[in-house]
């Protein structure tokens, strides 16, 4: 990891708002997202930038709790943020689902999808053969994915709904290693069945960091955003125009970020969001 030179630390300073990844960058947790621990220097960190009134929000893949439900594990875990802190890959759907007049929607994923979806007034049904449906959308579908359940997504995308998924990440990190995606293998499933193009609505999609960008009120291109996926955070950073920050914490190593073409690497790569805080306290 080289020293950052003065030009990226000047862009550092002049960041007006950071989107702060949670699995693997701020927290570990077991695969249901139960459990969850701050990693080394995250909740100092968070409390830095509330000390500097910098605007923040905790953008996750994970689809298991609700975003109110993920403010409020942070919280419990000793993090300093507003219960509004958090958007998920259902925040993003629901803006992407009303913009396009999708008003009922088959969902494989619990309540961290179904409720932000209704509280936008989009009716969710589960996955039952003959259902008629604007779109499908895979979330986190372990325990309750069925045979039945993938049958009846296809057929729902064979009748003309669109498809979507929160992630198409492989893995995510828990204290237990890397676990994977379920959105993944299920858009997989349906993919090969269908030949339906898959949408991605969470990271590293542009409509999460134009999400994230409406929701703190600062333009993409004066954020930060902090992760320790090489496919999430650093992509979806350049293609906003935001400052792009990896940490080693997570999925990606020292060695993940150094590999990446020259114009895709993170702008700062740094072991952890404790020399992230160094540098801003410093800065």
């Amino acid at each position: 990891m080289p020293d950052p030179g003065p030009a990226v630390l000047d862009r550092l300073r002049r960041v007006r708002g950071f989107v702060l990844d949670m699995d693997g960058t701020l927290v570990l947790g077991d695969r249901n997202n139960r459990g969850i621990r701050p990693l080394a220097g995250a909740v100092d960190f968070v409390r830095l930038l509330v000390e500097r009134e910098l605007r923040f929000c905790v953008f996750t893949n994970g689809t298991v709790k609700t975003p109110r439900q993920c403010a409020d594990a942070l919280q419990q875990a000793g993090f300093p943020i507003p219960d509004d802190a958090v958007l998920t890959p259902a925040t993003t759907a629901a803006q992407i689902f009303r913009r396009r007049s999708h008003r009922r929607v088959m969902v494989l994923g619990g309540k961290g999808i179904t409720e932000p979806l209704e509280a936008a007034g989009i009716e969710t049904l589960p996955p039952l053969r003959g259902t008629t449906a604007d779109a499908v959308f895979a979330g986190w579908y372990r325990q309750e994915l069925t045979f039945e359940a993938l049958e009846a997504a296809c057929f729902a995308v064979f009748e003309g709904a669109r498809f979507y998924s929160a992630s198409q990440s492989l893995f995510f990190a828990t204290a237990e290693g890397r676990t994977l995606g379920t959105s993944r293998a299920i858009s997989a499933v349906v993919r090969d069945v269908t030949r339906a193009r898959v949408t991605v609505v969470g990271k590293p999609a542009l409509p999460s960091l134009q999400a994230a960008a409406r929701h703190l009120g600062v333009p993409a291109a004066d954020l930060a955003v902090v992760g320790d996926d090489p496919e999430l955070e650093v992509p979806m950073a350049h293609k906003g125009g935001a400052m792009a920050v990896a940490v080693h914490t997570g999925i990606g190593h020292a060695q993940s970020f150094t590999d990446l073409p020259e114009k895709v690497r993170p702008h700062l790569d740094l072991a952890d969001v404790g020399v992230l805080a160094n540098l801003l306290a410093n800065g």
